[in-house]
């Protein structure tokens, strides 16, 4: 499994570490202008005074940017521990570039359901790595948006806030500017993004329900996930939409309560019913005879998805809070050609 073929949630510590990456001869403009420190934060620490000021950037990010004499106070560099009084002026300096030197813009196409100043909204295909990775150093989503919108250059994976797999379908959002990074990054942290997927499973599946169990490296096979015990913790609620009893395959609409690399996948696959076209986790033979013993073109779709290495999963609701206005933003993605045509075949074989 390629590093960059992962659907995950990234971290503030994760974009910290991305902007660490950066050439340290680039710099980008002034990430806030000259501030005067509010005197009802007289007698605090410089370090806390900037977190309860800048809320937008992370504790440790400014504690970085004071660390390498980013951050003047009263025009000279300031010292985390040092004593505040209020009225002083607080500068930032230019800051280290986000982008790496390898991520080239690639004139890549890429169908934008939205975009304003602040985010970019993806409805990715299926075939489209997200970030490049070992086997995949360019032809990637991150190397379209460099070209979409160079000043990506300079934030941390050029504004990417969550993935999905190569071959999962639908709606990713990106930031524009790193205030936005960092608070759509604590929107994902705090479980308040919401992400629906569709999703084709083996099996009947009979009634609605909930995986709670944490997800981590397979021990027994390191380039899988797994329901292991030392593995972070991961919820995924899934709704029956339609069942196709025949066919022995259910279509179920999989909420994320967490983002964690290949969780439906692991998740649905844990309880019995491993998404069709996934050979990575789908498991037991009787899953292989059950496309054998599907009559018609629905038997041909479902093997072409199983030739293509295509997961019949697609991201198709997306709903946050804009970091700028406050406003709550909801998209959907219409199924794919791929999967809407098996879905089609299955209803007629009905």
């Amino acid at each position: 499994m390629e590093h960059s073929d992962e659907e995950a949630d990234y971290t503030v510590t994760d974009l910290e570490e991305a902007a660490g990456e950066a050439d340290a001869g680039k710099v980008a403009e002034a990430a806030m202008p000259a501030t005067a420190v509010p005197l009802d934060l007289a007698g605090l620490r410089l370090d806390q005074a900037l977190a309860r000021m800048f809320p937008e950037h992370s504790r440790s990010r400014l504690s970085s940017w004071l660390q390498d004499g980013h951050i003047l106070l009263d025009r000279k560099p300031g010292r985390p521990a040092q004593k505040i009084w209020g009225g002083e002026r607080v500068e930032l300096l230019a800051t280290p570039g986000a982008g790496s030197g390898d991520d080239l813009p690639e004139d890549i196409p890429l169908n934008v359901a939205y975009e304003d100043d602040t985010v970019i909204v993806i409805d990715k295909p299926a075939g489209l790595v997200v970030h490049p990775g070992s086997g995949n150093s360019q032809g990637t989503m991150l190397n379209a948006l460099l070209h979409h919108a160079p000043a990506l250059g300079n934030v941390p994976r050029a504004g990417i806030v969550h993935r999905l797999d190569k071959e999962t379908s639908g709606l990713l959002v990106v930031a524009k500017t790193l205030p936005a990074q960092t608070h759509l990054v604590r929107q994902l942290q705090a479980r308040t993004v919401k992400r629906d997927y569709l999703a084709l499973v083996h099996g009947n599946v009979e009634r609605d329900g909930e995986v709670d169990a944490p997800v981590g490296r397979d021990p027994q096979n390191r380039v899988r996930m797994a329901v292991t015990g030392g593995g972070k913790e991961a919820r995924t609620r899934y709704r029956v939409v339609d069942q196709f009893p025949d066919a022995r395959v259910t279509l179920v609409e999989c909420s994320l309560d967490t983002g964690r690399t290949h969780q439906i996948r692991v998740h649905m696959q844990s309880i019995g019913h491993p998404l069709v076209g996934d050979g990575v986790y789908r498991s037991g033979r009787h899953f292989f005879k059950d496309a054998d013993d599907t009559a018609g073109s629905a038997a041909a779709l479902m093997k072409a998805l199983d030739a293509a290495g295509r997961q019949a999963l697609h991201a198709r609701r997306l709903a946050f809070v804009h970091p700028l206005s406050g406003e709550t933003l909801s998209f959907e993605s219409p199924l794919p050609e791929d999967l809407r045509q098996l879905l089609d075949a299955l209803r007629q074989q009905r």
